[in-house]
């Protein structure tokens, strides 16, 4: 009788691995064994929730960069009014004193005049009212006692203007703290994340990244014009800094976020624009076509308008991209966000 074999069995490293980009063109089903190893779908994921996480983190950036120019604007006016609070009050005692001295001396000529005791009394507001006492002041008196009245109520005014600024402003540092926390949360929980791969592959992430720093000294510019002498100088300044690291709410000179980079650069070429991306997307001329972009032009990224950068010329943008990156240059179209407009300054 005839031996019976048994079926040669598939070897289990033979079994193939379907990547996203094969799925989505034809259904293969088995790769040679001598086929370099796809990466973990585990790891991919893990890539996928890391970047995630660096888009919202650059996102609660803008916003922390609002609250954070909206508190450094009321910080400056409560201190303005404060000082124009303690001058009135200097103003407001040195009449005072003024008409302490003439009541002194009415006092010691032999009595108190009607109008004075007016004054004096727990409610001189209402001076002002009494026509028939202000009538027996002298003129230069009543002059003072009118000046002294208003300025009073300016004083009264100021302080209650002050005090509302001192809650606006407390409310806008608040919200700088929460977006702070935010940032930091996401941050964190994005180094968590990256902290539960091996070495081999955090080693290639990071060799990833540097090659996307690097690949800016090679990058073609073309020789494209820029739309003014401001924009010109301003995407000068940008070039200077590529290499410089993502840092966020930084405003240069030796670390940027994306808006910081843009509003440094302008600072250079002596133009002030506005601190976040979503307030530099309507701070100049709106471009709506890719193509008719010059360099030095703004380009406004994402839905929600929170990335910017400089249009550098043959499709590509120079910015400041998320944490762990550096100043660099970067295909728009490969920079994984969506172009919305661009903004030109100047």
């Amino acid at each position: 009788m005839a031996a019976h074999r048994r079926p040669p069995q598939p070897h289990p490293r033979r079994t193939g691995f379907v990547t996203a980009t094969a799925a989505a063109a034809v259904a293969l089903s088995v790769q040679p064994a001598s086929a370099d190893p796809l990466p973990d779908p585990n790891k991919k994921g893990v890539r996928a929730q890391v970047d995630r996480l660096y888009e919202q983190a650059t996102q609660a950036t803008e916003q922390y960069n609002g609250a954070k120019e909206k508190a450094d604007r009321l910080r400056g006016e409560t201190k303005a009014l404060q000082d124009a609070v303690a001058r009135r009050q200097g103003e407001v005692n040195e009449l005072r004193d003024r008409l302490g001295t003439v009541a002194a001396g009415q006092y010691r000529s032999g009595g108190l005049d009607p109008a004075l005791q007016l004054f004096l009394s727990e409610d001189p507001d209402t001076y002002l009212a009494k026509a028939s006492a202000l009538d027996r002041a002298g003129e230069r008196q009543a002059a003072v006692l009118r000046q002294f009245l208003s300025q009073q109520q300016a004083l009264r005014l100021q302080r209650g203007e002050a005090t509302r600024k001192l809650g606006d402003l407390d409310a806008a540092q608040k919200q700088l703290g929460g977006r702070k926390a935010e940032i930091q949360g996401k941050l964190r929980e994005a180094q968590r994340l990256l902290n539960t791969l091996s070495a081999k592959e955090r080693t290639r992430i990071a060799q990833e990244e540097d090659r996307a720093n690097r690949a800016s000294a090679r990058v073609n510019l073309g020789n494209e014009a820029s739309a003014s002498q401001r924009a010109a100088e301003a995407f000068a300044a940008a070039r200077s800094r590529v290499g410089m690291p993502y840092v966020w709410g930084a405003s240069g000179p030796a670390s940027f976020d994306c808006s910081g980079l843009t509003s440094w650069a302008f600072r250079q070429a002596g133009v002030t624009v506005p601190r976040t991306s979503q307030a530099q997307a309507a701070a100049g001329t709106r471009i709506d076509s890719l193509g008719a972009l010059k360099p030095g032009d703004l380009v406004i990224m994402r839905t929600d308008l929170s990335h910017v950068g400089f249009y550098a010329g043959n499709g590509q943008i120079l910015h400041s991209p998320k944490p762990g990156a550096q100043v660099r240059y970067e295909s728009i179209a490969r920079s994984g966000m969506p172009f919305m407009w661009g903004v030109r300054i100047g």
